[in-house]
């Protein structure tokens, strides 16, 4: 071994807890353009040997976004968890995943615990100790829709973050109020005439939280997780309610392949029909630009809940969903306009 390997081994500790995410190849970069995954003191707040499936949108998201948090309060931080995929696949009794402060809550309750251990910080006095509540899109837009709706309302110091992947996926891929219309579910079938879920259902968390005018709400996508620590650093600058929706795809909810989560998850912010945007006090401050806009059947094609869409001809309910994705660009202004790219 030569001298310079040797004065450079004490600065070179490098922990593989995971793969693919340009751990090292981001320390050529500097420093403002790494991802926090590239920081050799990262927290690696969720560790290897968890059960998520391979391509899961969810577990990457949530690294992502807790590890940002972590950076951000200097390891100041509570999490509180939702029942769902992410609570099961990380801590199989008796074992655990985490390496942060966690508490495990009902379905429907995480932002109201949430909002009790906030309380219990502020009465302590450790104002340095900031919370950080999670959930999937089932306990977050349907079972924990009224917790969170008065977390919002009271202004509580507590950021939230949704990772929706569109259904029930722990268990059984049930529909939820997230789930895209015409997708199949255990509970929508692809029977009668109009097969996979009902058009016209559901809700818009990041509308209803805008609705509540708390100071920040976000979505992004595990397509671009430089966004999605910048939007979670962010929000953990600011006191009061916030919330963060990221999409997260589901390769086995969504019947496409694990190696596609991130092409997925380009495409749906590519066709517009998922936009990504942030506002404050209620108003949308900036949007993600589509640069290559692409029509909405390319995003749908590679995942087998739309598969009955496309058999003998293109279903006339691809229009429809166009029509949403069109809504979407034209509502936050999506599209890459000269000067503004």
């Amino acid at each position: 071994m030569n001298d310079a390997v040797k004065e450079l081994e004490p600065t070179q500790k490098l922990k593989f807890y995971q793969k693919g995410t340009f751990t090292v190849g981001n320390r050529l970069v500097s420093d403002s353009d790494r991802t926090v995954q590239a920081s050799l003191d990262r927290s690696n707040a969720i560790t290897c040997g968890h059960r998520a499936c391979q391509g899961c949108g969810e577990a990457l998201g949530a690294r992502y976004a807790v590890d940002a948090a972590m950076r951000a309060t200097n390891g100041n931080l509570i999490v509180v968890n939702a029942t769902g995929c992410l609570e099961v696949f990380t801590t199989p009794y008796p074992e655990t995943a985490w390496q942060v402060a966690w508490v495990h809550s009902l379905f429907g309750n995480a932002a109201a615990v949430a909002t009790g251990v906030a309380a219990a910080m502020r009465v302590k006095g450790r104002k340095e100790v900031r919370v950080f509540a999670q959930g999937g899109d089932g306990g977050t837009t349907d079972i924990g829709f009224g917790c969170l709706s008065g977390m919002f309302e009271r202004n509580d110091d507590v950021l939230y973050v949704c990772y929706d992947n569109e259904g029930y996926m722990n268990t059984g891929v049930q529909r939820s109020s997230a789930t895209p219309p015409a997708a199949r579910t255990a509970t929508t079938d692809v029977v009668g005439a109009e097969p996979g879920n009902v058009f016209g259902t559901g809700k818009s968390l990041p509308k209803i939280a805008m609705a509540h005018g708390i100071p920040y709400v976000a979505t992004a996508t595990v397509a671009d997780l430089h966004d999605l620590e910048r939007k979670v650093t962010k929000a953990m600058s600011i006191h009061g309610a916030r919330y963060i929706h990221v999409h997260v795809p589901c390769p086995l909810g969504w019947g496409a392949a694990s190696h596609d989560t991130i092409r997925l998850a380009r495409l749906a912010v590519e066709s517009g029909f998922f936009p990504v945007f942030e506002a404050e006090h209620g108003v949308v401050t900036g949007s993600r630009k589509i640069r290559h806009r692409i029509p909405v059947a390319e995003y749908l094609k590679p995942q087998k809940r739309f598969a009955h869409l496309f058999k003998g001809g293109e279903d006339p309910r691809v229009a429809r969903l166009q029509e949403i994705a069109d809504r979407n660009i034209a509502e936050y202004d999506l599209l890459a306009h000269e000067g503004n790219v």
